[in-house]
């Protein structure tokens, strides 16, 4: 059954402060797997205590098994749609969208912000854990292909570590696309704390991770079921690029001369 019709068929059953909620799910649709309780309370007034009891009228034991419930169902009808439809172009389709999501997203105020930190920087971290870890280091070599260094730190341990040592010269640089992966979050406190600015590449300003940053540059997609997608990292790698590339042209890079260096000192990696 979709979780919409579910609602319904409990809905007289509801009280007046579980029907608030009811009310909010159906309004709201997929946006709530991207809700918090701490949004929900403040939109409907009502309590935990009452959001987890309405959950389990539903038959779900709280809150996170609803909003799983929903990308399922959500994830299982896109899934369905592209069998039914051109695999290869539908996907294809998919990943153009998203770069373009992204880039209507980005403004060019923002990028310049950041390269502005990046040049005025006397160290530069790079948070990130899982997927957006990966991301994290592949931005490391795209700044060292233009002569940035920065140290990539996908270690949540290491990132505690290193947070509480930087000073008010340095700068981390934070992946996450939900905005709330609490092991970034935790070290970026510490990194305000320490008085280092923070930069956030993330898809939404309001979440924990992006509240927390002195800059937001926002990726555009909500992964929650599907966790460490394609689109993510084609949007978080857009993101890094637009850095890179408006690094060089904003600071007179002579880019020819730095990739010739690179260059020359890897071909002896490779077999004739």
């Amino acid at each position: 059954m979709e979780y919409q019709d579910l609602i319904q068929s409990k809905y007289a059953s509801l009280t007046r402060s579980e029907k608030k909620i009811a009310d909010y799910c159906l309004s709201k649709g997929k946006q709530v797997v991207h809700a918090t309780m701490h949004e929900i309370k403040a939109t409907t007034k009502v309590g935990d205590a009452t959001i987890i009891r309405f959950c389990q009228k539903l038959g779900f034991t709280g809150f996170t098994d609803l909003k799983i419930e929903i990308a399922k169902q959500g994830f299982s009808q896109e899934y369905r749609e592209v069998e039914a439809s051109d695999f290869y172009s539908r996907h294809l389709q998919r990943l153009i969208r998203c770069m373009e999501d992204t880039r209507a997203r980005i403004s060019e105020e923002s990028v310049e912000l950041a390269v502005k930190a990046i040049e005025e920087a006397d160290h530069i971290y790079l948070f990130g854990v899982g997927s957006s870890g990966t991301t994290a280091e592949d931005f490391e070599s795209l700044l060292l292909r233009v002569g940035v260094k920065a140290n990539a730190v996908t270690d949540p341990h290491f990132q505690a570590h290193i947070a509480s040592i930087i000073g008010p010269k340095d700068i981390v640089i934070a992946f996450s696309l939900s905005g709330k992966t609490k092991d970034v979050y935790d070290s970026l406190t510490v990194a305000k704390q320490s008085g280092a600015k923070v930069i956030a590449i993330t898809t939404y300003d309001f979440t924990p991770i992006g509240q927390l940053a002195d800059l937001t540059l926002r990726t555009a997609v909500e992964e929650f079921i599907d966790g460490g997608s394609v689109a993510g990292k084609l949007s978080q790698l857009y993101v890094c690029d637009l850095i890179v590339q408006s690094y060089e042209k904003l600071n007179n890079i002579k880019t020819v001369e730095i990739r010739e260096k690179v260059l020359r000192a890897i071909l002896d990696k490779q077999l004739d």
